[in-house]
């Protein structure tokens, strides 16, 4: 926060990508596990939605720039 000076509403944001980008970690690190009994998917609206596309049989590649 300090490097960006980032304030109110633009702060609230970056906070809950944070927070779903930190939920996806948890859950791509969950499936490569494969012994885990459990997935948290629900921790985030974005795990939810990409809940289909990472789970099962899908074999999914992620591309961050």
């Amino acid at each position: 926060v300090s490097k960006t000076g980032a304030e109110g509403t633009v702060l609230d944001e970056a906070k809950n990508i944070n927070k779903s980008l930190s939920a996806l970690g948890n859950v791509i690190s969950a499936l490569a596990d494969g012994n885990k009994s459990h997935i948290p998917y629900r921790d985030s609206k974005l795990t939810r939605i990409l809940q289909e596309s990472l789970g099962g049989n899908a074999r999914t590649t992620i591309v961050i720039c």
